[in-house]
């Protein structure tokens, strides 16, 4: 039997983002409870494809690198997606480095895949594992 291949999925927590702010514009209509309920989607359907996926929530910076860094450094993982909060919004810039430097140190073994949107999820982890 083949073990599953582990996908830790990186996003922010739905409850901190700033709906509101004119950056999350390309996202109209979200809310947190849309927001996490679209993660927890995308986690279930990785795992009734067969994957071992996890989400890791973080937030803008204070704890968000040893949140990562401690997830990478207890579990290995075939798979990181980090999502296109974290990506697309130009004041997560930053958090972004932060974060693909912390995944390259902790899980240089890690495919690293991006979703464009909370529908793409399965299909952007599939290209890779």
């Amino acid at each position: 039997m083949t073990a599953k291949k582990r996908v830790l999925l990186v996003g922010l927590q739905p409850d901190l983002i700033d709906y509101s702010n004119p950056a999350y514009a390309a996202f109209p209509g979200l809310d947190a409870n849309k927001v996490q309920a679209a993660l927890d989607a995308d986690a279930a359907q990785l795992n009734a494809m067969g994957y071992d996926a996890h989400l890791c929530l973080t937030d803008f910076g204070a704890t968000a690198e040893a949140v990562i860094r401690g997830k990478l450094q207890a579990t290995p993982y075939e798979c990181v997606l980090v999502g296109a909060g974290v990506r697309t919004i130009a004041p997560n810039f930053l958090l972004f480095e932060k974060l693909l430097n912390v995944i390259h140190t902790h899980a240089p073994q890690a495919r690293l895949c991006f979703n464009t949107r909370p529908d793409d999820t399965a299909a952007a982890v599939q290209r890779w594992v």
